[in-house]
């Protein structure tokens, strides 16, 4: 069975397919998945937001609110210079296509003061967000979309934090064989201070496994990616007709309330296995 939605007089194409396989193994280096699969898509051109949607809590769909997403001398950033204040403003930036197999490499960095009024856990905080729904299916009030979120950290300059987390908004996954159901789970990974640029590369084979790494390190792994049913916009889309197994989606950044930047955003399509 396939995902619609309904949003306003528009039907929303199908996202979630249905996977079975639980892929063993380990990620190959970049530079041979280059010369085997094929070309990079640049998801971002250095140019212009073009083939991005904003979606922010409480506003309509494309809504830029306070012109947060930007792109500035080549640079997309997650800006907070008009904003005086952060009340709850969650804000995701999508890209126009959905995926299933890939390997997206980003490389982004962290800058500046956190904007008043942002939560403490979004210090230097932002996101990868993969098999998302559709933008056009989130609610208007909805802070986050149903996704697997790769979680992008920096520290304080003092002490450790974890890069590269798994975070799981309205979803669950497995690991090692066992159902995940905390929000959130670090990698094994080292911390990143100050305003440095760092890249970030995860290995998506639709259902089967997903795989983050830092530094060509595989910091961690997991499979099944799933809709979670305790969740009230999970159980939204399953009662839509979507499955509870996820196998594609789209792919979107974060505005949590600290600036942000963005190099280069690229995909690598890999075949299916």
């Amino acid at each position: 069975m396939k995902f619609q939605a309904m949003c306003g007089k528009a039907m929303v194409m199908p996202l979630f397919l249905s996977g079975l396989v639980v892929l063993a193994g380990f990620a190959l280096p970049a530079m041979a998945q280059d010369e085997a699969e094929g070309e990079w898509i640049q998801l971002f051109n250095g140019e212009d937001m073009d083939d991005w949607t904003p979606k922010f809590s409480r506003q309509e769909l494309g809504v830029n609110y306070k012109n947060t997403f930007r792109v500035e001398d080549g640079i997309l950033k997650a800006s907070y210079d008009e904003w005086d204040t952060f009340n709850g403003e969650f804000g995701h930036l999508f890209y126009k296509d959905s995926f299933s197999h890939y390997l997206l490499r980003v490389e982004y960095r962290f800058v500046g003061e956190q904007v008043e009024g942002g939560p403490g856990w979004a210090f230097r905080n932002n996101g990868l967000m993969l098999h998302s729904e559709p933008p056009e299916s989130m609610r208007l009030e909805q802070d986050f979309p149903v996704s697997i979120e790769v979680q992008l950290l920096g520290g304080d300059g003092d002490n450790p934090r974890s890069n590269g987390n798994l975070c799981s908004p309205g979803t669950h996954v497995v690991m090692n064989g066992e159902l995940i159901t905390q929000h959130c789970y670090n990698a094994d990974a080292p911390t990143y201070h100050g305003d440095q640029w760092v890249t970030i590369e995860v290995e998506v084979r639709g259902n089967e496994v997903i795989r983050h790494i830092l530094e060509g390190e595989v910091v961690l792994e997991y499979n099944e990616p799933q809709l979670d049913d305790r969740d009230g916009d999970g159980n939204r889309l399953l009662e839509a007709g979507a499955e509870r197994m996820i196998s594609e989606g789209y792919i979107a950044i974060q505005a949590e309330s600290h600036p942000t930047e963005f190099r280069k955003i690229e995909l690598l399509p890999l075949d299916e296995e």
